[in-house]
């Protein structure tokens, strides 16, 4: 294939990052990404162990000159987000990325790029395919379904690691080493609806234009919730009209991810009224968001009435669940300045028939947290009429006072760059978690080059700070 990254170094990294953009890799979708690692592997001749998660980890031995020293461990995961644009008509199960370069940045049209944590990928098979010289034993373990709940790492079995030093690959600031990480849950909420005759006039109702984001890493920054927001103008218009009918409603597209469009169908018996109410409504709503969501517009339509809708009872229920329950941060860390503690992200709402289901996202390091928001969803569970299933539960990853690859890693930054990393800890949910819980001794980082965006279309790739990435990973090689 031909390649569009040109003149930056290592070419390999680049290359092998268009070859996984190339391959079609949502969660639970990645084996077509482990039959090419399996492929890459055997060509080469490198010890490759492949699991039914389509979890694979590569293994190549040490350079003559470094068969003593201690073996190193890579690790990345294989599945991407896959959230695209309205107008965006790539189908995540067929087809490749469409790539191209924004001045600094590598992109996708319409579409997640999927570096996180395709880079991850990209940068191990480098190293396995011998752009070092000298290395220690290189072990790399590509794992599956990060995105749905850390599936992959939870099934892994770390019996085949047996190195105790391991280099996590997940992070997006290139300055900073990440030292530790919220734990979270899945939770759905599932509600059976009763169907009348439909009756009234029928309107479709969009919320778009939102930015989205990650749901921990961008959970602080004010971004607006396309689902959230819906519940807020189907709460005025309940309020106003009495009796309020849904027939559907979806929105979102992954848990982990900021819902940045909603589509509802309502029955209302007055659609002049219930359109200059929602669209002021929406006026209001506008004037409060943060500057990123300054695309945001509430789109009311007339449409072609279906048989049926929802009773009202059922859609007073939903309509207060939407308006209830807590979305975003709950509790920010009183130890870490500007580090959400508690939070929770409405990510998907789906209708199929007359059954509707919330998917939610939940984070913390501490527990007992993870346990309060499962008994603050089955609470409102219970008088909406839903049935809930918790389940994808992460433990966080806390952080260790010493570290000594975390010491060498800031060393090697420093030689690269003349600048100190910073150490940090994050919300957001990492694999090292489960895998400090499967290897108790294992000393870890989670680093990264810089990327933007993740988990939305305008997810973005800066090309110089992999290059600084790659020299300050082979500078920390040569130190191990």
């Amino acid at each position: 294939m031909s390649y569009l990254i040109q003149n930056r170094k290592p070419a390999s990294v680049f290359r092998f990052f268009e070859d996984i953009c190339a391959i079609p890799h949502p969660s639970y979708h990645e084996e077509k990404v482990a039959d090419y690692l399996c492929a890459f592997a055997k060509e080469r001749g490198l010890e490759c162990y492949r699991d039914s998660l389509h979890n694979v980890l590569i293994k190549k031995p040490a350079t003559s000159d470094r068969v003593n020293a201690e073996p190193l461990m890579f690790q990345g995961h294989t599945d991407m987000v896959c959230v695209k644009t309205a107008e965006s008509t790539i189908d995540f199960m067929k087809d490749g990325l469409s790539l191209y370069i924004d001045g600094d940045f590598l992109r996708a049209k319409g579409t997640t790029l999927g570096a996180d944590n395709g880079i991850a990928v990209a940068i191990m098979l480098a190293l396995l395919d011998g752009e070092l010289s000298s290395h220690p034993a290189l072990e790399c373990l590509f794992t599956a379904a990060e995105e749905v709940g850390l599936d992959g790492a939870e099934g892994f079995d770390y019996s085949k690691i047996s190195a105790r030093k391991m280099i996590n690959m997940d992070s997006e600031d290139l300055g900073i080493i990440t030292a530790g990480c919220a734990g979270g849950l899945r939770s759905t909420l599932t509600k059976e609806c009763t169907s009348v005759p439909f009756a009234g006039e029928c309107l479709t109702v969009t919320v778009k234009g939102l930015f989205g984001g990650h749901s921990g890493v961008d959970i602080c920054s004010g971004r607006a919730n396309a689902n959230k927001l819906m519940g807020r103008l189907f709460a005025k218009w309940q309020k106003v009209e009495g009796e309020a009918h849904l027939v559907s409603i979806n929105g979102g597209s992954k848990d982990n991810a900021i819902a940045s469009i909603c589509e509802a169908v309502i029955a209302t018996a007055n659609a002049p009224k219930t359109i200059a109410l929602l669209q002021q409504t929406a006026k209001d709503i506008s004037a409060e968001l943060v500057g990123d969501d300054k695309g945001f517009v509430v789109v009311v339509e007339p449409t072609k009435a279906p048989e049926s809708m929802f009773s009202s009872t059922d859609s007073a229920q939903l309509i207060a669940l939407l308006a209830a329950v807590d979305n975003g941060v709950k509790e920010m860390n009183y130890n870490i300045k500007g580090l959400p503690e508690w939070s929770r992200n409405l990510g998907v709402i789906t209708t199929e028939g007359n059954t509707v289901e919330l998917t939610f996202s939940s984070r913390s390091a501490i527990e007992s947290r993870l346990d309060a928001s499962i008994d603050e969803l089955d609470a409102l569970a219970r008088i909406t009429g839903c049935t809930t299933k918790h389940y994808s539960r992460y433990p966080g990853w806390d952080y260790a006072p010493v570290s000594a690859l975390r010491d060498l890693y800031a060393r090697a930054y420093r030689e690269i760059t003349g600048k100190d990393a910073v150490v940090d800890v994050i919300h957001a949910g990492l694999e090292c978690g489960i895998i400090v819980s499967k290897l108790p001794d294992l000393d870890v980082i989670s680093v990264g080059p810089d990327m933007r965006d993740v988990h939305s279309p305008d997810e973005r790739l800066n090309l110089a700070s992999v290059e600084v990435f790659w020299k300050t990973i082979e500078k920390l090689i040569e130190m191990v």
